[in-house]
């Protein structure tokens, strides 16, 4: 079996074509330009990207299964324009490329945030309806693309799509927003905490769930792929106790931090670092649903998800091994 990966540099795309290689599948990867996460990999490498639709339909020729994880992530950062041309036209771009190419199964890497979280007092499951409007670019994007492409199914093309929430762990060459708060805690590079948290799901877990899929997920249905809420407090206190290393932990009231956003994004563009603290993240923080269910993927794509505290140790690990402290 032929299996194809976007967005393979990234932090779960990287464990992702590693674990697909461990299972002794065929690989092809599009190459974008970060690769450092992919270096030294037995992978066909296809040049090219999501506008690029000459290279896309190389990119499908002969594969059965393709992973799309390729998507411009922003908390803030991006215009409505910009992540919609990505986002949702990108994801055309290349299902139109699967179907010409009679490429069998699409398995799409959608997110937590592309459902509606509200109301925050109600467990949210798949059963919750997609965001039909938001004030994030983000969100919107990721729900119009989960919606357009779950509509793309027919019989001769599957269509699987997964729903992480904030993803953790090893690997994370660029690195990601959840390995740029590490490193920042861990360098004391956080002025204070908010009162607020995520969801936390370690990336190895969301990987074999992803793997999985191949043959377990079914046609038209979304699987949410959780592990569980820790405020951020709580996320700095388990990591204090893996890395050995006083972290901060004092919590700002949200009206403070709020005050602060405009002073941060104008440090963050003279030492050219991304900013942490948005208004889009803090209400993120803020209005995130604290009771995510993974049922449905534990059930019929065997997710597993593990402790933070194991996946902060060895997220700690690898990032101090490749030597980014």
């Amino acid at each position: 079996m032929k299996i194809g990966v976007t967005g393979a540099s990234g932090h779960i795309g990287a464990n992702l074509t590693r674990l697909l290689l461990e299972k002794n599948y065929s690989v092809r990867v599009l190459e974008y330009i970060d690769n450092r996460a992919i270096e030294g990999l037995d992978v066909e490498r296809v040049k090219g990207s999501l506008d690029d639709q000459k290279s896309l339909e190389t990119f499908c020729q002969d594969l059965d299964v393709v992973f799309h994880l390729a998507a411009r992530i922003s908390i803030g950062a991006n215009s409505f324009e910009t992540l919609h041309k990505v986002n949702v036209e990108g994801t055309m771009n290349l299902v139109r490329a699967c179907k010409n190419a009679g490429v069998k199964k699409i398995i799409y890497f959608s997110s937590i945030h592309a459902l509606n979280h509200h109301p925050l007092d109600q467990p949210l499951d798949e059963s919750r309806p997609l965001v039909s409007s938001s004030q994030q670019a983000y969100e919107r994007t990721k729900s119009m693309s989960e919606s357009w492409i779950l509509e793309q199914k027919t019989d001769h093309f599957e269509v699987v799509v997964l729903n992480p929430t904030a993803v953790v762990g090893p690997i994370d060459h660029k690195p990601s927003l959840m390995g740029e708060l590490l490193l920042r805690m861990y360098r004391g590079k956080i002025p204070g905490l908010i009162p607020g948290g995520y969801n936390w799901v370690d990336v190895r877990d969301v990987a074999e769930a992803a793997a999985n899929a191949i043959d377990r997920g079914k046609s038209g249905e979304h699987y949410i792929l959780s592990g569980k809420w820790y405020s951020l407090k709580e996320y700095a206190e388990t990591l204090q106790k893996v890395c050995g290393k006083k972290i901060k932990k004092v919590v700002l009231p949200f009206w403070m931090a709020r005050i602060g956003v405009p002073f941060i994004q104008i440090w963050s563009k003279l030492t050219n670092q991304q900013p942490l603290y948005t208004k889009e993240s803090l209400d993120i923080v803020r209005e995130g649903n604290k009771n995510i269910l993974n049922e449905k993927a534990r059930k019929e794509l065997g997710f597993n998800p593990r402790p933070l505290s194991e996946s902060l140790k060895d997220s700690f690990t690898w990032f101090k091994e490749n030597n980014y402290f």
